[in-house]
Parts: structure tokens; sequence; C-alpha cells
């Protein structure tokens, strides 16, 4: 989906409260074994074959990125990054502590132990980019793919090691997870490699929507309780994410709302009416309302897709919603595992 709207980052319950308005699709270096384990060349095409790529010049926002022999330590500066390069087989050699120390969600612990490596090495991020925890690695390159912050990080990241982030300081929003993953991978000598991630991605979700014919045609919206507002997250022109590749359509109302234009007012929750209705709560507490209270609520209890039991609620708690929101290339298939379920049981009124 697209990630103009920000609803929530893709953190431990603790910073998203915090780092509510501020991730899409990407090692070695914990010390003994896992630093050569590191170091070792990844995926299917051979060292000469990767080596013969290189050097590599990528254009970006800044001036361009030139990568002159193939990466074999990646420094990362988001959760996003660090995905592309979990994706791509690779274990960073630092990237930020995403989990502030909690458990590592599911999708992303699948591949670490996949790889037989133990937990990144990790800096603090809560005050931005740690530029000396980064450059006391000595990467060959850093991934800045899905970063906010690379306005203010560039000039201090590219003398530490080539930076491989956006050609346009738009497409910090705007670039899909495949697109993300492609340029990163073309800096790493890894395309081949990344097109066969979004071939496998594609065919979990393909998968999943032919097991579910009972998807197609139907309306949905999905909308997300934040701290001021009740958002209308599916409006029209939100890029088709991974209800509508699994068949589901965007409501007519949706053509009423916009990025900038997307808040649901409690005396007009007869908006969020289709055939199924999805919510998330991911800033629990601080959220406009609970769960609880809205489906209390009359005028919400009036509303046909609730009254037929359409209706369900993409739990926050195992990062299921803000993976939804900010899909990448580790989590789009998880995605896929974890939401199809929830939608059968909203199609069929369970």
């Amino acid at each position: 989906m697209n990630r103009l709207a920000r609803p929530f980052a893709r953190r431990s319950t603790a910073r998203t409260l915090i780092a509510a308005a501020a991730c899409a699709t990407l090692l070695a270096g914990c010390g003994g074994k896992d630093d050569k384990a590191g170091e070792k060349p990844s995926g299917g095409a051979s060292t000469g074959a990767a080596e013969a790529a290189f050097p590599v010049t990528l254009p970006n926002a800044w001036g361009k990125t030139e990568v002159k022999r193939k990466p074999l330590k990646v420094a990362t500066v988001s959760d996003g990054d660090t995905d592309i390069a979990l994706a791509l087989g690779l274990v960073p050699v630092i990237t930020p502590d995403a989990e502030d120390g909690g458990p590592v969600p599911e999708y992303k612990q699948r591949a670490i132990t996949k790889l037989g490596a133990g937990k990144p090495k990790t800096y603090d991020d809560t005050d931005g980019t740690d530029y000396e925890a980064i450059a006391a690695e000595a990467p060959d390159v850093i991934l800045g793919m899905n970063t906010w912050s690379m306005d203010t990080d560039y000039a201090k990241l590219a003398p530490i090691a080539p930076v491989v982030t956006f050609t346009d300081k738009a497409h910090s929003d705007t670039l899909t997870w495949q697109e993300r993953l492609k340029t990163a991978a073309k800096a790493l000598g890894m395309s081949a490699e990344a097109e066969k991630v979004i071939a496998a991605n594609e065919k979990a979700t393909a998968d999943a929507a032919a097991a579910h014919p009972e998807f197609k045609g139907k309306a949905y919206t999905y909308a997300v309780v934040h701290p001021e507002q009740i958002t209308f997250m599916s409006y029209a022109d939100q890029n088709p994410g991974v209800f509508e590749q699994l068949g589901f359509k965007k409501t007519d109302k949706a053509k009423s709302y916009k990025a900038d234009k997307n808040a649901v007012s409690l005396e007009n929750l007869d908006e969020l009416e289709a055939d199924v209705l999805l919510m998330t709560y991911p800033f629990g507490d601080n959220g406009l309302l609970s769960a609880k209270e809205l489906e209390t609520n009359k005028l919400f209890q009036s509303l046909k897709v609730v009254k037929g039991k359409h209706y369900a609620v993409i739990p926050s708690e195992n990062t299921l919603s803000s993976a939804v929101a900010y899909p990448d290339a580790l989590s789009a298939p998880w995605v896929v595992e974890k939401l199809t379920p929830i939608l059968a049981g909203a199609v069929a009124g369970k």
C-alpha cells in the first residue's frame, strides 16, 4: 500500500506511540562465528558473475552512489532496509533497534533463523541514526531505501560508505517495496535474487486469492483508529495493496477520501459501510477510542457490515497491522499468510 499516509511506524508499541507519524520491504557482526558468516557472498549468482557487475553507479537525490566491488558488509538505517537485506539472504553488520529490545517480529525471526544467524547487532535510534556506531562496523555499503531522514543523514553517512537510496526525495513515500528492493539489489549485485523474492511473493498472493474465490469483487473498508481521528485508509487514490491483490475492491465511498482528507467522524460512521470492514487500533489506550468503545457505539452497531458480522480487527500486537501498512520484501508473504484467515472469517460472517 502507498506510504503517503503514515498511520504508525513499524516499531514496538512504546516507540509507536512516541513516533506515531513516522516501513516497505529490506549482516554479520555479532562477534565470533557471525563475523565470518556475514562476509560470505549470498544468493544464487556465482561470485565471478556478481563481481563482473561492478563497479555500479546509481543516481540519488543528493548526487550519485558508486559501489566499486560487491559488498560483503551491509549496514542499514531503517527496519525496512534491514528487511531488504534479510530477504536477499544477508545479515547486516549493524541495524537500528526497531524492536527497542523487545521481541523480533515472527517474519523477521524466521529469516534470521533460516540464515543461521543470531540477532543482528543494533544501535539505539531513539535520537536518530547513530553515525558513529555505523562507522565503527566499517560497512561496504549502507542501505537507506526506507527512511524518512535521509535528507539529514546523507551528508554524514556518505563519508562512511556508499549510500544506496532513492533518486528523488519524494520517493521516501511513494516507491513500492518492489522498487526499493530492486534498487538495493542492484547495488549489492543481487538483482536475480530480488526477482526471485518478488516472484515468490506474487505466487503466495496469487495462491491465496485462488484458494479464496469468495474474496473477488467484495467491497472493503480499511480504517485505522489514530489518536486524533478514525482514518479512512482505503481511499480512492490509495495504491492497491494486499486487500486488492487478494481480490477485494474499494467502496464507492472511497472516492470521497484522499491522503490529506481521510478523517471519519463519530457522527459519520456509516461512511465505513462495506461488504467487509477491517479496523485496527495500533495506538492502544492512546487511540481516539478503544475497540470496545467503538463496538458499543449505536451508529457503529447499526451498520449492515457489523450486524452481519463481516467486521474484523487486524491485530497490532503481532505487528500485522503495521506490516499491512508498510509491506516490504520480507513481511509481504507473511502478511498474506496471517491476513487471509482474518479476511475469510469476515467474508463468511464468523
